[in-house]
C-alpha cells in the first residue's frame, strides 16, 4: 500500500480559466486508502460533488479537486471519500485481470474511468467486457480490473466457491436506484455511483458495504456460466485476440507500447513541432513546462510527459509535480532529478531548481526523474498470494542485491502462515500491469527481483511501480490441456494428411500431444497442449501460416469443468452472426458479453459454431441462443449434428434472435420478425430464461441425380448438404424446400449477393433487391408453364397429380417468405391442421410471381395440393431448387424426402406480458438482508473499484 504522508506537492493549473486553490493536508488518508492529492478551489461554474452528486451551492462555489485525477468533493464529504485515485487504484488490486480493448470511437453520455471527465466529442476505447471507459490519452493510466470471468483452480471444490461482487464506479444506467437506501445514485453531470458487473446491483460509494456480501448473478443466475468452472491460461496473448474481438490498431495505439506515451499533464497530446519552440508569452509567465522522462527508455524514444510549474518551486514540489504526471503515489524523498542537458549527469539541487535548468535555444527544459532508496543495497518488495487461499493483499519482504527468488519465497510463505518446507510446490511469478493489460512471467528461482526493480527503475520508474511478485503454487493449473481451434485448413483430408500439415508448420519441438476431434466437412479441428507456454507459441505461429492462400484461424479456447456448476444452472450458450440482416450483431455481442460470461458468448465470424459447441461439450445440460437468420440456425443445427455423439448434450434447446432477412422459423416460434434493436438485451435474455421447449420436426433431402455433378456447370454446392460418389446428395431441411419459380427468384438474389455481399446489409434493401428480381419475372419469359408436366410427385406411396402451377413448396413450419402462410387458415377439407412437430410436411404451389406476391401480402393463400410423411419427387428437367433458402440449379433425378433421425428441442417465446412503461430493466432478484454484514469483501480489490 501506499505510503500515509502528505507531501507538499505543487499545484497543477485546473481547467477553470480563474481557479483559486490552495494546498491543504489530508490527514485521514491512512483511513480512507483512497490516495487522492486534494487541493482546495473555489469553482466559478456549475460543479457536482463526485461522491453524493449534489451540486456546490452558493455564490462562490468552494470544494475540493484531486490534482491528479479531477475527483471533485465538497468539504462535508472530505472524509468519507472511497473511491480511489488513479494513483492508488492499481495498488488496491489483488488479483489483476486484463481489459478487452474495442477500437477507438466516439462513446456518448460517458465519463472517463481515468480523469473523469465527459468523453463525448474526444477519442475513447471501452473494454469489451465491462463498463470500464477511458480516453485514448488516458488509457496508459487504466487499471487492470476487469472482471474475473475464469477463476477455476485444480483445488477447489464446488462448496468451497463464492462469488463476490465487482464493483465498477459511474456510468449506471439512467434512474438507476441505491440498493440500500432506495435513493437515486446515478449522474448525468459526474462519473458518481457504483454497479456490480455481474449482478446489476446499483449502490452509492457509501452504502455498498452494507449490501450482502456474495453475489447471485441477479435474474442471470440461471443462465450464467459461472467464473468459478472456466479456466484459461494467463499469458501474454491479449484478451481481444481470445474474445476474438477484431481490432485494427495503429502502430501508435499498440498494446505493446510503452507506458511512457506523449501527453501533457492536462491530457492533450502535445504537438512535437511547436511544443519545441516556446512561445514569448510563455517565457513572461512565472509558472514553466518542464518535460519529464521518468528513465532512459523513455529519452530513446522521446516520449515524455510536461508539467507546469512555478519558477520558485522547491525539488520536493518539482518531484511531487513529476510523480503526479507519471500517476505515482510514492514518498518523494525516494527520488531526485537530473538535468537531460546536463553532460555529467549531475543531481539538481534544493535551491530554486526549475531556475538552475539548462535552457537550450529552442528547446524547453527537461529533467529526469530518478529513483534513490533510502538504502541503495536493500530494500522490501510487495509479494501476492495469488489463489492461496488467504486473505492478505500482499506481505512485504525485505531483500537484497543478493536475496534470491527461493529465499524470497521462503520468507513469504512464513509471513502467510504457510508451510514453507516444500518449496517445490510453488512458484514466483512477476506481472506487469501496462495499459489495462497483465503480461506474466515465470521466475527461476535463482534471480534476484530486488536487482530486477533497481535495472527496471532505470529504464522506466512507472514501468517498476507497475511491476509485482505473485506467489502461486504450480499444480494451481488452469486445467489439464490447453485447446487451439484450428480452422481454414482443406476439408475431407484424412487425419494422417491434417497432422503432416500442422507438423510440417509448426516443427516437433511444438507438436501437440494430441488431435482431435476434426470436423472433416469445415476443413477444422482440435489440437491439445499439456504446457501453456508451447500452446501459445504454436498460436502465434499457426496464426501466421497458410494454406492453399488461406490464412489459418486459430484461436485460444476456455475450459469448462462441468462438475464446478451448481446444479438447477443451464447456462446459455451464444452464437451471433455479426453479418446477418441488417449487420446489428456487432452491437449485440458486445452486450451480451457485459451481461453474461463473455467465454459463453462467441462470434460466427471467428470458427462459426464449432468453437464454442467444443467448449460446452462437456456440460451436462444448457441451452443455445442464435443471433441471426434462418440460415444461422440451420447452420448451428448442423454443426450440433456433426458434435453431438462427442458430447455430454446432444440436442440442447435452442432460441433464436432474428437478424436476418426471412426469419420464418423465428417468426414461427414468437420470437418475431426482426430485432429492431429498440429492445432491451437483458430483455431478450429474460425471454430466453422463460421460454418454452418445443420439437421440431426435420426432414433428409436425398438428392438422386441422373448426371454427374461436374456434368452441369450450373450446380452451386449447398454447404448444408453431403455428396457421395453415386451422384447423391443429402440434405437437412428445418423450414420449407421449393422446386420452380420461387427457388429460381431465391436463386438470383442469392448470386447478386455473392458478386456484391457489400451491399446488402439492411434487412429493407435485401427486400427490396427481391421485389425488383420478382418484378423482372413478371414481364421476362415464362420458363414454367410446363412445370406440372416435368414433376411427377408422390406421396406416402400415392401418385398426386399437379394442377397448373409453375413451381411447388413444401412447408415444415408454417411461415414462408418473411411471414407469410401459404398453407392458409384452418378449413374444413381433408387436410389436418399442421403444425412443426406433428411428423407431416404440407405441399402448397404457386401459380407464378404476381401468386407469391398476393400471398406474401395476404390476399391470397397458395393452392393446398398434399400433405404426407414421405415424398418421392421425380424431376424430368433441370430446374432450381432451395432447401431454406440455399438455391441452386438441380439435374434430372429423384428428389426423396423423409423424416429425419437428427433431433431438435427448439425454445418457443412465451405470450408477451404487459410491459411496464419508463422503467429500467433490472438484474436485481435479491433485496439486502437485514444485519447484512457490513465489510463486504470484494474478489477485485480492498476498496469498491
Amino acid at each position: 500500500m501506499a505510503s500515509s504522508f502528505r507531501p507538499n506537492m505543487g499545484i497543477r493549473p485546473s481547467d477553470d480559466p480563474s481557479p483559486t486553490t490552495e494546498v491543504v493536508p489530508f490527514a485521514d488518508y491512512e483511513q480512507g486508502h483512497h490516495g487522492h492529492f486534494f487541493v482546495k478551489k473555489t469553482f466559478h461554474k456549475p460543479t457536482y460533488c463526485h461522491h453524493c452528486t449534489d451540486m456546490l451551492w452558493g455564490l462562490i462555489g468552494q470544494g475540493y479537486i484531486c490534482e491528479v485525477c479531477n475527483f471533485v468533493v465538497h468539504d462535508r464529504c472530505l472524509k468519507t471519500v472511497v473511491s480511489p485515485c488513479s494513483t492508488n487504484a492499481i495498488h488496491v488490486l489483488k488479483n489483476p485481470v486484463p481489459h478487452c480493448w474495442t477500437e477507438p470511437g466516439h462513446l456518448k453520455r460517458r465519463f472517463c474511468n481515468v480523469c473523469r471527465k465527459r468523453i463525448e466529442d474526444n477519442c475513447a476505447v471501452r473494454c469489451e467486457v465491462c463498463e470500464y471507459c477511458v480516453h485514448v490519452e488516458c488509457h496508459d493510466f487504466s487499471v487492470a480490473n476487469c472482471k474475473e470471468c475464469a477463476t477455476y483452480p485444480a483445488s477447489r471444490n464446488l462448496p468451497s466457491v463464492t462469488q463476490f461482487h465487482h464493483w465498477r464506479e459511474g456510468n449506471l444506467p439512467g434512474n438507476s436506484k441505491c440498493h440500500f437506501c432506495k435513493k437515486t445514485c446515478w449522474s448525468a453531470e459526474c462519473l458518481s455511483g457504483i454497479r456490480c458487473e455481474w449482478c446489476g446491483l446499483t449502490a452509492h460509494a457509501t452504502c455498498y458495504k452494507n449490501l450482502p456480501v456474495e453475489c447471485n448473478f441477479g435474474c442471470m443466475a440461471s443462465i450464467m456460466l459461472p467464473p468459478s468452472c472456466v479456466s484459461i491460461p494467463r499469458t501474454d496473448v491479449p484478451l481481444e485476440t481470445i474474445m476474438g474481438v477484431q481490432t485494427r490498431r495503429k502502430e501508435t495505439f499498440s498494446p505493446a507500447r510503452s507506458v511512457s506515451e506523449e501527453f501533457s499533464s492536462s491530457g492533450d497530446v502535445k504537438n512535437r513541432e511547436f511544443d519545441d519552440y516556446p512561445s514569448p508569452k510563455e517565457k513572461d509567465r512565472e509558472e514553466e513546462l518542464i518535460r519529464v522522462y521518468d528513465g532512459n527508455s523513455s529519452m530513446k524514444r522521446s516520449a515524455y510527459r510536461t508539467i507546469s510549474i512555478s519558477q520558485k518551486s522547491t525539488r520536493e514540489q518539482v518531484i511531487g509535480a513529476a510523480l503526479r504526471a507519471f500517476h505515482i503515489h510514492d514518498d518523494p524523498n525516494n527520488y531526485y532529478l537530473i538535468d537531460v542537458f546536463d553532460p555529467n549527469e549531475k543531481e539538481l539541487g534544493d535551491f530554486l531548481p526549475v531556475q538552475s535548468l539548462t535552457r537550450r535555444e529552442g528547446k524547453r527544459p527537461a529533467i529526469f526523474l530518478r529513483y534513490r532508496p533510502p538504502e541503495p543495497d536493500k530494500g522490501s518488495i510487495k509479494v501476492y498470494p495469488g489463489n492461496l487461499g488467504v486473505t492478505e493483499t500482499y506481505v512485504n519482504v525485505p531483500v537484497t542485491a543478493d536475496t534470491s527468488v527461493e529465499e524470497i519465497m521462503v520468507q513469504a510463505l512464513e509471513n502467510l502462515g504457510l508451510d514453507s518446507t516444500n518449496l517445490n510446490r510453488f512458484r514466483l511469478n512477476e506481472v506487469s500491469l501496462d495499459r489495462g493489460s497483465v503480461h506474466e512471467r515465470i521466475m527461476d528461482n535463482q534471480e534476484c527481483p530486488w536487482e530486477l526493480l533497481r535495472n527496471l527503475a532505470r529504464e522506466s520508474i512507472r514501468q517498476m511501480n507497475l511491476t509485482r511478485f505473485y506467489l502461486q503454487q504450480k499444480d494451481e493449473s488452469c486445467g489439464t490441456t490447453v485447446a487451439l481451434f484450428i480452422g481454414n485448413l482443406p476439408p475431407n483430408l484424412s487425419q494422417r494428411q491434417y497432422e503432416k500439415i500442422l507438423i510440417d508448420m509448426l516443427g516437433k519441438p511444438y507438436r501437440f500431444k494430441q488431435i482431435g476431434p476434426i470436423y472433416y466437412e469445415y476443413g477444422s479441428l482440435i489440437v491439445s497442449y499439456d504446457n501453456a507456454d508451447i500452446a501459445v507459441k504454436a498460436f502465434y505461429m499457426l496464426r501466421e501460416c497458410s494454406f492453399d492462400d488461406k490464412n489459418l484461424l486459430v484461436l485460444l479456447l476456455p475450459s469448462i469443468t462441468p462438475e464446478m456448476i451448481p446444479t438447477g444452472i443451464r447456462p446459455l450458450l451464444v452464437f451471433v452472426n455479426v453479418k446477418s440482416g441488417g449487420c446489428q450483431g456487432l452491437e449485440l455481442l458486445s452486450s451480451f458479453r457485459k451481461l453474461l460470461n463473455p467465454y459463453q458468448v462467441y462470434d460466427l465470424e471467428n470458427g462459426g459454431p464449432l468453437p464454442g459447441l467444443y467448449v460446452f461439450r462437456r456440460v451436462k445440460d444448457y441451452k443455445i441462443l442464435v443471433c441471426g437468420g434462418d440460415g444461422t440456425v440451420g447452420w448451428t443445427l448442423q454443426c450440433l449434428d456433426n458434435v453431438g455423439q462427442d458430447s455430454e448434450c446432444s440436442s440442447p434447446p435452442c432460441a433464436i434472435l432474428p437478424l436476418g432477412t426471412g426469419n420464418d422459423l423465428a417468426r414461427v416460434l414468437r420470437w418475431g420478425p426482426g430485432y429492431t434493436g429498440g429492445e432491451e438485451p437483458l430483455t431478450l435474455l429474460k425471454d430466453v430464461i422463460d421460454a418454452e421447449e418445443i420439437r421440431l420436426d426435420r426432414w433428409t433431402v436425398v438428392f438422386h441425380s441422373d448426371e454427374k455433378p461436374d456434368d452441369k456447370p450450373g450446380i452451386v454446392t449447398n454447404s448444408s448438404g453431403s455428396t457421395s460418389e453415386d451422384n447423391t446428395a443429402i440434405f437437412v431441411m428445418n423450414n420449407y424446400f421449393g422446386i420452380g419459380i420461387d427457388a429460381d427468384l431465391c436463386l438470383d438474389f442469392h448470386n447478386a449477393r455473392e458478386e456484391n455481399p457489400n451491399k446488402f446489409n439492411s434487412r429493407l434493401h435485401n427486400k427490396g433487391v427481391y421485389f425488383k428480381m420478382g418484378l423482372r419475372k413478371m414481364v421476362g419469359r415464362k420458363l414454367w408453364r410446363d412445370f406440372n408436366k416435368e414433376v411427377r410427385l408422390e406421396v406416402d406411396g400415392k401418385v398426386v397429380d399437379l394442377p397448373p402451377v409453375e413451381g411447388i413448396i413444401i412447408l415444415n413450419i408454417l411461415s414462408w417468405g418473411s411471414g407469410a402462410n401459404p398453407w392458409g387458415p384452418e378449413r374444413e377439407d381433408q387436410f389436418s391442421k399442421p403444425n412443426h412437430y406433428d411428423g407431416m410436411l404440407e405441399v402448397v404451389g404457386v401459380t407464378g410471381v404476381v401468386h407469391m406476391g398476393q400471398i406474401q401480402s395476404g390476399l391470397r393463400n397458395a393452392i393446398r395440393i398434399a400433405q404426407g410423411g414421405h415424398l418421392r419427387i421425380r424431376l424430368n428437367t433441370e430446374m432450381p431448387v432451395q432447401v431454406d433458402g440455399e438455391p441452386w440449379i438441380q439435374s434430372t433425378g429423384e428428389v426423396v424426402v423423409l423424416r429425419s433421425a437428427l433431433k431438435a428441442t427448439m425454445l418457443k417465446k412465451a405470450k408477451s406480458k404487459i410491459k411496464r412503461w419508463n422503467t429500467e430493466p433490472s438484474m436485481l432478484m435479491y433485496e439486502a438482508e437485514p444485519g447484512a454484514s457490513a465489510s463486504i469483501i470484494v474478489s477485485q480489490t480492498e476498496g469498491p473499484f
